[in-house]
């Protein structure tokens, strides 16, 4: 009985070594590494069916180890308040977190490598991320993220240009509209201002913000003040 105990104890504390520590999101988190700040220009595309919203210009602004900012023509940003940030930089550049593989899956067409994120942090606003990794190129096409208070979300992304640096070309962020919290000046098209029926319409409903990046201008220096 005690050898079987010592056994399991032993078979515990290797397997949660292993899971602090995958060679792959080191690999991803030193590509990363390469960037400390951006300023990136694109297209934003909202698809949230009781929000008036046209393409326009953003303006996304990051800085290590965590700080971001979507800012669209007009001064307006269609994010979802709460959420995981659009960058796996945000996410990685913590190192507050334990990793747990998850095996291998094919999406679109390519064979990634799945690992899972859990914080180590109480404080950490997410509770487990799924990250899909190409284990070639070391970059993340897919995240899945389960946030304490604003619902879960998902981030599929594209590479072009400047995919050296682990930033991608177009990001699609999806999410379910009941977990939505409006930034402040958007226009509802609800058409009925009963709660019940607000309720309703959003229920199992899914939004998606598309960004397609044009520029980035890498490593220049930001002021914290933008943020």
């Amino acid at each position: 009985m005690k050898k079987m105990v010592v056994s399991l104890l032993l078979l515990c504390f290797t397997h949660a070594g292993f899971a602090q520590v995958d060679p792959l999101i080191e690999k991803v988190s030193k590509k990363l590494a390469l960037v400390n700040d951006y300023v990136a220009e694109g297209v934003m595309k909202t698809d949230v069916s009781f929000i008036k919203a046209s393409l326009g210009k953003v303006k996304v602004y990051f800085k290590k180890p965590n700080l971001l900012k979507v800012k669209k023509e007009g001064g307006i940003s269609l994010l979802p308040k709460g959420g995981v940030s659009l960058t796996i930089n945000t996410l990685l550049n913590t190192k507050k977190y334990s990793t747990i593989p998850g095996g291998t899956q094919v999406v679109n067409g390519k064979t990634l490598t799945v690992v899972k994120l859990i914080p180590n942090d109480d404080n950490l606003d997410w509770v487990i991320s799924t990250l899909w990794i190409d284990p070639v190129e070391a970059l993340v096409y897919k995240t899945a993220t389960t946030t304490k208070e604003n619902g879960s979300y998902e981030i599929t992304m594209q590479y072009g240009s400047y995919a050296q640096y682990g930033l991608a070309s177009k990001i699609i962020f999806s999410f379910n509209t009941k977990d939505y919290k409006l930034p402040n000046g958007i226009t509802l098209e609800f058409g009925d201002e009963d709660p019940a029926a607000k309720k309703k319409l959003l229920k199992n409903k899914k939004g998606t913000v598309e960004i397609t990046y044009n520029n980035y201008i890498i490593n220049k220096g930001i002021p914290n003040t933008i943020f």
